[in-house]
């Protein structure tokens, strides 16, 4: 029961009565001398109908002189006649019952009233005297019996808070003991360290859209709880303090880093601050440091010309040299200067210390299947983490220092792998053969075909692993594309077309294109199979060819930029998948196939030279020699007519300058593909269902919930509808704890009261597991 709920009972408790012995009392006169009452009776009006109030004349608002009163309780005023069950209820402000009592010395304007006190009951302490605030919480005797501090201080700020200690629960407060700090916290909304890191954030802004109250609150739980005096010592006072984390500002720190987006001007605020004299030794990792942006950033400075010094460094070196970084500055992704931005090269050293490691160890050795079999268990990590370690950096220096990282162990690991695949071709043949030796095994009917081009092998791995997430089935198979590796070439020979030799005879090279698009659209027709557009899902009936060609048009249009689209372009891609197997595909399969991958290096790969008056036709890493033309270029035969030859450019080389995104040439990255086989899975995981909210607790507007069962890896949200994200309502969601816990914080206090839904989600974000709950917690 909230306290408002007691304070009603006590009031219209007075009017209890024997009807044996007694006559029913006319009204419950309310005697409040030093108005302690008076700011909340506007809101015990609300609940009680019969409660009138001394004062000027206003009876919309039940408020009037003493002879209204008179009037109103021998019933004589019908509009604001209260319930005929009930006594009215008279409060008094500024009244005593002493003044009541005394007669002959009462005011003339109080006279109306005296005798009500023999007709009525005065509502007061068992001691006959009023009812104070303090006295009613704590007295045992009709009063709540709590544990209430008695300094002035504690009364000031019970009487301030009084308005919001109505809607405690009574049974919470039995265990709590009541003083200035509690009542002020309450007057700030339950929520003093929000306050003050609001304060922090927008400073006098934020003061004025507060009451002199509240603002007050605010000043004294701060002194009280940390020492500090928001009004006198001001904002920069308090910035420096929150970044120095000593004693109990620690606590706001943490409180800080739950959310730190929320308060996107607090790191202005600290880098106004001087550190304290000696107390920071800035080329050091101490923990004293890690509060100062002004610290993070002359690490990120130190890393940027660590990574900067490697483009002078042998390979061996460097790698060793990004896993001594690593072991240095790796630390710094855990804190909150990454979340906030402010350490996007501490974030792509995570990943430039796995290329360094998987460069370490070389793919050349054997044949070109043992090339491809290494690459396949490893190799492709590096391409990853090089993608990975991109999409960290936004600012040119950043990339400038990455670039000369990247380029000084992932250059020399490629070159000397591509090479050696080279040698292997000329020596033994292309793995990936020609329309001579192309084998077509017939589709198995409800077989859709998905054309994604330019699906690299490791963004191909990726793609595995987010529909792997969602609970899909995927079967994986390497291949070897047409030579060369271009669109034009490796589409056709990748869709359903029933080919043969002759469709290569006497195909020129040029252009390295054996048909047109319409031409392929025409077989893949006659062939009986559907071409569904991008979004057409089909009925799952027959067989059916569809295209996503973003990949390749965003690498040769961005370069390096490609790094930050890859996962948005495989969500698409994912979703898509999904899509067609909902359609009906999935009574078979979605089989993913791609034209070929590419070759991606910041800054350029390397040029090498091939005069435009031998060529018919050039790209970055092939071309077509005139006839006759003499050159010594590496040539190799056309995937669609073996007696054409091109040229492909040696290493990692490029026939153009500045390319940073290319492919045509002969590499692992460019030639090995992943052929991906995706099926609906038959069941659902059982984890699911065995998820179990065992405790949900809201104090005031933070939610913290326990959870059994298999939680591992899921995070914690407050959505207003359960299935749509942009329907959340707290600061930032929480991951679950080892010990199955998580807390979360609404934003909005309007929200408060109002049934919304808790959530559990994968980290692909579908929902694990939900329960309804009352923002704030039921009352």
């Amino acid at each position: 029961m909230r306290v408002i709920d007691q304070l009603l009972q006590a009031v219209r408790g007075a009017a209890v009565y024997n009807p044996e012995v007694q006559v029913a009392p006319a009204c419950i006169l309310w005697p409040d001398h030093d108005r302690q009452w008076e700011a909340v009776i506007p809101r015990l009006q609300a609940e009680l109908p019969e409660l009138f109030v001394l004062g000027d004349y206003a009876p919309e608002q039940r408020t009037g002189p003493a002879i209204w009163l008179r009037c109103v309780v021998a019933g004589k005023i019908e509009e604001v006649a209260p319930p005929a069950h009930r006594p009215p209820i008279l409060y008094l402000p500024g009244v005593s019952r002493q003044d009541l009592r005394a007669i002959e010395s009462c005011p003339e304007p109080l006279k109306p009233l005296a005798e009500l006190q023999y007709r009525g009951v005065i509502w007061s302490q068992i001691n006959a005297k009023d009812w104070t605030i303090l006295a009613w919480l704590k007295t045992d005797q009709g009063g709540l019996g709590l544990d209430v501090a008695q300094d002035q201080e504690a009364r000031k700020a019970m009487q301030l808070a009084l308005y919001r200690l109505l809607d405690e629960e009574v049974e919470r407060l039995r265990d709590k003991r009541l003083d200035k700090d509690y009542f002020n916290t309450l007057l700030t909304g339950g929520d003093p360290v929000r306050d003050l890191l609001q304060w922090l954030d927008q400073g006098e802004n934020f003061l004025a859209d507060r009451n002199a109250n509240e603002r007050q609150a605010m000043v004294e739980v701060c002194k009280s709880q940390l020492g500090f005096d928001p009004a006198k010592q001001g904002i920069l006072a308090g910035a420096a303090r929150l970044a120095s984390r000593q004693g109990p500002w620690q606590g706001v720190w943490e409180r800080f880093c739950e959310a730190p987006l929320r308060y996107p001007g607090i790191p202005a605020q600290i880098r106004k601050c001087q550190p304290p004299s000696g107390s920071l030794v800035w080329l050091t990792a101490a923990p004293v440091n890690h509060g100062w942006p002004q610290w993070n950033e002359s690490q990120e400075n130190i890393l940027r010309r660590e990574l900067q010094g490697l483009a002078e460094v042998a390979a061996p070196a460097a790698r060793q040299k990004l896993a001594e970084l690593e072991k240095q500055h790796g630390f710094r992704r855990e804190l909150v200067w990454a979340e906030l931005g402010e350490a996007p090269l501490a974030l792509a050293l995570e990943h430039l210390a796995v290329l360094a490691g998987i460069t370490a160890s070389g793919l050349v050795a054997g044949t070109a299947a043992d090339l491809a079999d290494r690459y396949g268990q490893q190799g492709w990590q590096a391409d990853d983490a090089l993608l990975r370690a991109l999409a960290k950096v936004t600012a040119p220096a950043d990339l400038a220092a990455l670039t000369a990282a990247i380029r000084a162990v992932y250059l020399p690991w490629a070159e000397e792998s591509a090479r050696y695949l080279q040698q292997s071709v000329a020596a033994a043949g292309y793995p990936g053969g020609s329309i001579v030796t192309r084998k077509v095994a017939p589709p198995q009917p409800g077989e859709c075909l998905m054309f994604v081009d330019g699906l690299r092998f490791d963004l191909a791995r990726r793609l595995q692993s987010m529909l792997t997430a969602k609970g899909y089935e995927i079967g994986q198979r390497p291949y070897w594309v047409p030579l060369p590796s271009v669109t034009a070439t490796g589409k056709p020979a990748m869709a359903p077309i029933l080919a043969s030799p002759e469709l290569g005879e006497g195909t020129a090279g040029y252009n390295f294109e054996p048909m047109t698009s319409y031409l392929l659209r025409k077989l893949i027709i006659e062939q009986g199979w559907q071409i569904l557009e991008r979004n057409d899902n089909g009925d799952g009936q027959g067989n059916a060819w569809c295209e996503f060609g973003d990949i390749d048009h965003e690498g040769h249009g961005r370069g390096w930029k490609l790094a930050r689209q890859v996962d948005p372009l495989l969500e698409e891609i994912r979703d898509r998948i999904m899509a067609l197997l909902a359609a009906g595909w999935g009574r078979v399969r979605v089989r993913v196939v791609t034209d070929h991958g590419w070759l991606l290096l910041p800054g350029g790969l390397p040029k090498i030279e091939l005069p435009a008056c031998l060529v018919d036709s050039k790209w970055g890493r092939c071309a077509t020699i005139k006839q006759g033309a003499a050159t010594d270029e590496h040539l190799y035969p056309w995937y669609w007519n073996p007696e054409q030859q091109v040229a492909l450019a040696d290493g990692i080389c490029c026939y153009r300058r500045g390319e940073e995104y290319a492919h045509g040439g002969l590499s692992l990255q460019e030639c090995l593909a992943l052929e991906l086989s995706v099926r609906r899975s038959a069941e659902t995981p059982e984890a699911a269902e065995a998820l179990e909210f065992t405790d949900i607790v809201w104090k005031g507007l933070r939610c913290t919930v326990a959870v059994a069962g298999n939680f591992a890896g899921l995070t914690l949200d407050i959505r207003r509808q359960a299935g749509d994200p942009a329907s959340s309502v707290v600061v930032g969601t929480k991951g679950l704890k080892s010990n199955g816990t998580a807390s979360v914080v609404v934003e909005d206090e309007e929200l408060e009261g109002q049934e919304a839904a808790l959530v559990l989600l994968t980290a692909d974000g579908a929902l694990a597991a939900q329960v309804v709950t009352v923002i704030g917690g039921a009352k």
